[in-house]
């Protein structure tokens, strides 16, 4: 089972544990379900944190338990593991030691779909570039899915829309750790820096895990890459698919800058002026997307019009409000310090920062120079607050908040006209909220209730 693409018809009657009872796992069960596999899932939350899921799979007649993960998950032809569950748990090992085949729902959703998939992954820009991916091949193929850490489920676009020309998918490293036959016709691979070092053992496996979308890939397919990143670089050679380097300014690249102008198979797209999102980081995204959508036939000026009007993803930079000439921007997507940098990097005003969550692995003392020249001070939430403290003690002013709430409130009393209160945590969402998308949810909703507060005692 482990060597060759599952098809519909395989899927009847299969005996399938799901473990994982989140977005991609419900949405996996569901599509399995609809092929004839008989699903049961299992997931260790308590089951009074479920009631909206127990709701959709009572109503899908998919049996489950919460609260343990019994010998019943034992009881099946394979696994599809979430990501948030690690491949090295004592969970997964007890599955793998009876010899149970154990996949991602990404790959179970491209046993379904047939269509041409653009994979993107890489450590930083993963949300922008697929986005901006996704609108570039829906100028030319409307029905084009978006699916993947974007937040929809691969599974559940591949339920909703079996038949779509197109697929662009973000993919975590979690998510290729469980991948078997799983090839898109288009690989990109924007860039590596230390990530999920709680997770894996050394940053070369998580580059290894970040390097499994090329496992499948032949002479057919087509790899698109930061050839400005010498690891990543390096790591590609092997791969027999078609190479595609994008590059701040080597102008043999695929596609490039020069001169202010950003070039795609050597034709001059437009000038980095004209282009909506600011940033060298953004310009690199552009490229990768730019350089995928013409692979899939999309034209310059198709790319033109997403480009000069793409204004980002929520959670990404995204303005929220402005309160007394105080702007505040939700960064929620910022879980890693490069991202954080990127952001830290994007203002000309004085910041206060609101930072911290679940840690890592990562050494927060690498933005001690950029913290000094942005940061006028600092608000430190979540688990790694301690360790923030430590390595940044004596660089920047910092205080600790208990909640969300509490730190958007200090951070407006500790603001002046013209400063900018930045959430852009530098860690993981989990010990505080269910997710990154959560965590910019809530932080909106509350400088929107200090707008209101604000405004009411003005008046």
């Amino acid at each position: 089972m482990t060597g060759s693409k599952i098809n519909s018809r395989q899927l009847n009657r299969k005996r399938v544990t799901v473990l994982g009872a989140a977005r991609s796992g419900i949405a996996a069960a569901k599509l399995l379900s609809k092929y004839g596999a008989r699903v049961f899932i299992s997931d260790h939350a308590k089951q009074e944190t479920k009631v909206e899921e127990i709701k959709i799979l009572e109503g899908l007649g998919i049996p489950f338990e919460f609260g343990l993960h019994s010998d019943h998950i034992y009881h099946a032809d394979f696994i599809v593991l979430s990501p948030g569950i690690s491949p090295a748990s004592p969970l997964v090992q007890g599955v793998r030691s009876k010899g149970i085949p154990i996949f991602s729902e990404l790959e179970v959703a491209s046993w379904l779909y047939s269509g041409p998939i653009i994979g993107i992954t890489g450590s930083n820009g993963k949300t922008t570039t697929t986005t901006m991916t996704g609108y570039m091949l829906r100028q030319h193929y409307p029905d084009a899915i978006m699916a993947g850490n974007i937040g929809t489920p691969f599974s559940a676009e591949v339920d909703a829309h079996p038949a779509a020309a197109c697929a662009v998918v973000e993919i975590s490293s979690f998510q290729l750790e469980t991948i078997s036959t799983f090839r898109p016709h288009i690989a990109i691979l924007l860039n590596l820096a230390p990530n999920h070092l709680d997770w894996y053992k050394s940053y070369e496996d998580y580059i290894n895990a970040k390097m499994r979308i090329l496992t499948n890939l032949t002479t057919e397919d087509i790899v698109i890459y930061n050839g400005d990143d010498t690891t990543l670089s390096a790591k590609v050679q092997t791969c027999p698919a078609q190479m595609l380097r994008f590059s701040a300014n080597d102008q043999h690249a695929a596609a490039y800058i020069k001169d202010q102008i950003l070039y795609i198979r050597h034709s001059k797209l437009l000038a980095l002026g004209e282009i909506k999102l600011p940033g060298m980081h953004n310009y690199m995204n552009a490229m990768a997307a730019g350089l995928a959508a013409r692979c899939m036939e999309c034209s310059n000026e198709q790319l033109i019009k997403v480009l000069t009007t793409f204004g980002g993803v929520e959670h990404r930079l995204e303005f929220v409000a402005d309160i007394n000439g105080i702007i505040f921007i939700n960064d929620s997507k910022a879980t890693t310090i490069e991202s954080l940098a990127v952001a830290l990097a994007s203002f000309n005003s004085p910041i206060i920062l609101i930072a911290g969550g679940k840690d890592k692995g990562s050494d927060f003392n690498r933005l001690n120079t950029l913290l000094k020249k942005t940061v006028r001070q600092a608000i430190l939430i979540g688990t790694a607050r301690e360790k923030m403290t430590a390595s940044w003690r004596g660089v920047i002013t910092l205080s600790t908040a208990d909640s969300l709430a509490e730190a958007v409130t200090s951070a407006y009393h500790l603001a002046k006209a013209g400063d900018t209160v930045l959430l852009s945590p530098a860690c993981a969402s989990f010990d505080m909220f269910k997710d990154f998308e959560d965590r910019g949810k809530q932080f909106k909703q509350e400088v929107n209730k200090l707008k209101e507060k604000v405004g009411h005692a003005q008046n």
